[in-house]
């Protein structure tokens, strides 16, 4: 009988190291501040460099975007990892609105609340897939925003983990 192999469960250490590590985020100047337990939430900052500047001297819109990116599904694959589900987890669509040039910093946060978990939860225990758009700003150090995107995240039970339904 084969035995079934457990999902990977990262460490808000090893994590974060392995996504400030990423070629994308590494060369484009983005960094993964903090990672909170569980993965619930994350902080990101896109530094304003010669590196991401775009000829106006802001920064580069595809950077911001980068920056948004992967988040929310890496959180959910973390989140279910820890509760021994083996989740795929996706960015199915995205779309960002530019509101003003960027002359600094960036500062983007990424959170799952308790109540996001447990209806992605019951929607892939019931259907096998979950579909959720997140809205996330990216803030200059003033606190107002840049850019706003909308992520929509896609989740499904890998082949084997639904637990199988019966008529009684």
């Amino acid at each position: 009988m084969k035995r079934k192999k457990q999902p990977r469960v990262l460490s808000q250490r090893t994590g974060r190291l392995l996504l400030n590590l990423f070629p994308p985020f590494l060369f484009n100047r983005i960094r993964i501040l903090s990672v909170t337990d569980g993965f619930r939430s994350c902080r990101v900052r896109v530094r304003h460099s010669l590196l991401t500047r775009n000829l106006n001297g802001t920064t580069f819109g595809g950077t911001i975007f980068s920056a948004a990116d992967p988040f929310y599904a890496v959180m959910f694959w973390q989140v279910f990892a820890r509760k021994g589900l083996k989740v795929q987890s996706w960015l199915k669509s995205a779309s960002i609105d530019y509101l003003k040039p960027a002359s600094g910093d960036l500062f983007l946060n990424f959170d799952l609340t308790e109540d996001d978990i447990r209806e992605a939860e019951e929607t892939l225990e019931r259907d096998g897939r979950y579909t959720r758009t997140f809205r996330v700003e990216a803030l200059d150090r003033s606190g107002r925003a840049c850019a706003r995107m909308r992520n929509e995240v896609y989740l499904r039970m890998e082949p084997g983990e639904r637990s199988p339904k019966t008529n009684f």
